[in-house]
């Protein structure tokens, strides 16, 4: 029933992205109520994902079986990451709408209890599993999406404390064939957590994954090229040559 909420949220938030930028980075914007400093945000509502799963995954069956072990470590590796990294190399100042944030908790809370119920409960993985084709594939695009996401992040981190404005054209790398390799990472890292857990939860998670990120992918790129004429016209959104 869960997990086929998160899908129907899914289409609901492509489709609200799809005519209204959400209202935080670069598109702050005033409207939208009361906002809190950025990087509390950040790590409020990413933290979310990590402590519950963990809270989830550690009352489950299954948590100490060794792919469940594999998996919730694969999880932590983002999360980790996302909650008590990144908020902190954010530049000072920026702030988010109250309303963004806990629509973020409230997602999290469900897809973290989602996937963590499924890999500690209900799932079912012999230790066979770490061989089978569908982990090996998935576990590589997970870490492959992974690396991608962690040096895009990086990159416009660099470029951001160099630019008197906080923006300039990122080049080099998957830069040079789209404009968001930080969400394309997500997308892989995702879409093979999908695969490694063969579970309709992490398909939802993939596919609300996609909804969320393509939609800021394509308004990232549109703003890069109304903002810098000498925007590479070759380069694509999210997808190199496609979108």
């Amino acid at each position: 029933m869960m997990v086929f909420l998160e899908i129907v949220l899914a289409v609901v938030t492509f489709v609200a992205l799809r005519f209204t930028t959400a209202p935080y980075g670069r598109y702050q914007r005033e409207g939208w109520g009361v906002t809190v400093p950025a990087r509390a945000a950040w790590l409020v509502m990413e933290s979310v994902s990590s402590v519950l799963f963990a809270v989830v995954f550690w009352s489950g069956p299954r948590r100490a079986d060794a792919v469940a072990l594999v998996l919730f470590a694969m999880w932590q590796s983002h999360y980790l990451y996302r909650a008590f990294v990144y908020p902190f190399l954010l530049r000072g100042g920026r702030r988010m709408p109250l309303a963004v944030m806990l629509l973020a908790i409230a997602f999290n809370v469900l897809n973290a209890w989602v996937n963590a119920y499924w890999i500690a409960t209900l799932g079912r993985y012999p230790v066979g599993w770490l061989a089978d084709p569908r982990f090996l594939v998935g576990a590589a695009l997970f870490a492959g999406g992974l690396m991608l996401h962690l040096w895009a992040d990086r990159k416009l981190r660099r470029l951001r404390a160099s630019a008197s404005n906080g923006y300039q054209i990122p080049y080099g790398g998957a830069y040079r064939w789209v404009s968001c390799p930080n969400y394309l990472g997500e997308i892989v890292e995702w879409t093979g957590w999908a695969l490694a857990t063969w579970s309709l939860a992490g398909f939802a998670f993939a596919l609300y994954t996609v909804a969320n990120l393509a939609p800021r992918a394509v308004d990232h790129h549109a703003w890069y090229r109304q903002h810098f004429p000498e925007y590479p016209a070759q380069r694509r959104a999210l997808i190199p040559y496609v979108i």
